[in-house]
């Protein structure tokens, strides 16, 4: 008895491989190798971005801590003292400030390699990094202050600011940044003047007095 068509088409796709019916579905990237929105992605810009941001973090401590610790007293554990729980923002500023000496000396290094000027790329891009604490008058402490509790430094820019420096200072003068600007192209030199007719002799006495080698001499006075 012939086998209907339709069973044979179920029996034909059971045998085969699974790989063959269904794509793997792809994986994520670890955290450390994700870049932050909007972030620039060359070393040397990335590395500012991270200085600009953690600064711009750091700088917000005076300003958010109240918040912050009304917030902890609030929602805190009955069994957590809040004084635990703030000395964490006390040790991340130290943390910070730390980190920010490590992404300074490695964009100090990358300046220094660089055969171009590159320090106006690299404000540019700590003032983007600083943007992202840049808020309306919209957001409410409240909401300012939950960002801050919960922000933490891309893993990645530690990382890069290390290999940036080890680059830079391994390769010196062929260290170089993408987008660098170019310098100025050299300025023509000004044409020779024309071959003419020889100037007419000069007297050094007129030149001394200031007088026009062209105007005539005085007359000698008749002697009597």
């Amino acid at each position: 008895m012939p086998v209907p068509i339709a069973l044979a088409l179920v029996l034909f796709l059971q045998g085969q491989p699974a790989a063959e019916t269904a794509a793997a579905p792809a994986e994520a990237p670890p955290a450390e190798e994700r870049f932050p929105a909007g972030a620039p992605r060359e070393d040397y810009q990335f590395v500012a971005w991270c200085y600009g941001s953690l600064r711009g973090y750091l700088d917000l401590h005076d300003q958010v801590m109240p918040e912050v610790t009304r917030i902890e007293s609030t929602y805190r554990p009955p069994d957590r003292k809040l004084s635990d729980d703030l000395k964490v923002y006390a040790d991340l500023q130290k943390e910070g400030a730390a980190q920010l000496k490590i992404f300074q000396s490695a964009l100090t290094a990358a300046e220094k390699a660089s055969l171009k000027p590159i320090n106006t790329l690299g404000a540019a891009a700590v003032n983007q990094g600083r943007d992202v604490w840049r808020v309306g008058p919209n957001v409410t402490p409240a909401r300012l202050a939950q960002e801050w509790m919960s922000w933490a430094l891309p893993a990645r820019c530690e990382t890069t600011a290390k290999s940036l420096k080890a680059k830079a200072t391994l390769m010196g003068g062929a260290f170089k940044v993408n987008d660098e600007p170019d310098a100025p192209p050299p300025a023509e030199a000004a044409p020779a003047p024309a071959a003419d007719a020889p100037a007419p002799a000069r007297d050094p006495g007129s030149l001394l007095l200031g007088a026009s080698p062209e105007t005539p001499p005085a007359p000698t006075p008749p002697s009597r």
